[in-house]
């Protein structure tokens, strides 16, 4: 399969570059001076990145054979640490997907050879989700290429300024990924 690869020109200067935003941002500012845009100069990009990493995810999966969705079932058995096994409730937990939604995928990806189910000997009516070595390999290089279109993503940023959007951006998160319920 060819696929092409997700790549950042380094060669440019961020200082003197405009984006889309600058344009947006500037047209509503002269059709709505009476509005505060600010908001999008941080959001309209957050949303525009979250578009471009989707493209480069999507590149980096396709790279062996798995759907976003497969590397994230995968992704969720394998962080699971050895034997790389989960109920199917602990699966919904991490993907946030329906029961209905989750059975179906660990169905097509039982049926691709990628994960196993077992009887859960804890409980007699419950089964695991078991990673298998195909799984496990298939998540581990989708992984690799994942970590690569993301370093090219970020290559612009130093070091410092990488932990400093983290770090913003873990305050806006953060809030959302720890509400009750």
């Amino acid at each position: 399969m060819d696929v092409k690869r997700l790549y950042v020109d380094t060669t440019t200067t961020l200082i003197a570059m405009e984006d889309e935003v600058d344009r947006l941002v500037a047209a509503w500012r002269r059709e709505r001076p009476d509005l505060d845009v600010e908001p999008l100069e941080v959001l309209s990009r957050v949303s525009r990145l979250a578009r471009h990493l989707d493209r480069a995810r999507r590149l980096a999966f396709s790279e062996h054979g798995l759907e976003p969705w497969e590397f994230d079932v995968l992704t969720a058995l394998r962080r699971a640490g050895t034997p790389y096994q989960l109920s199917p409730g602990q699966l919904l937990t991490q993907t946030l997907v329906t029961s209905g939604t989750m059975t179906n995928r660990i169905d097509r990806l039982a049926k691709k050879g990628l994960v196993e189910r077992l009887p859960d000997p804890s409980d007699r009516r419950g089964v695991l989700v078991r990673l298998t070595a195909e799984g496990r390999d298939r998540a581990d290089q989708a992984l690799a290429g994942l970590l690569d279109q993301e370093r090219a993503i970020l290559a612009e940023l130093t070091r410092a300024q990488r932990g400093e959007l983290a770090g913003l951006l873990r305050q806006l998160t953060a809030p959302f990924d720890n509400i009750p319920g």
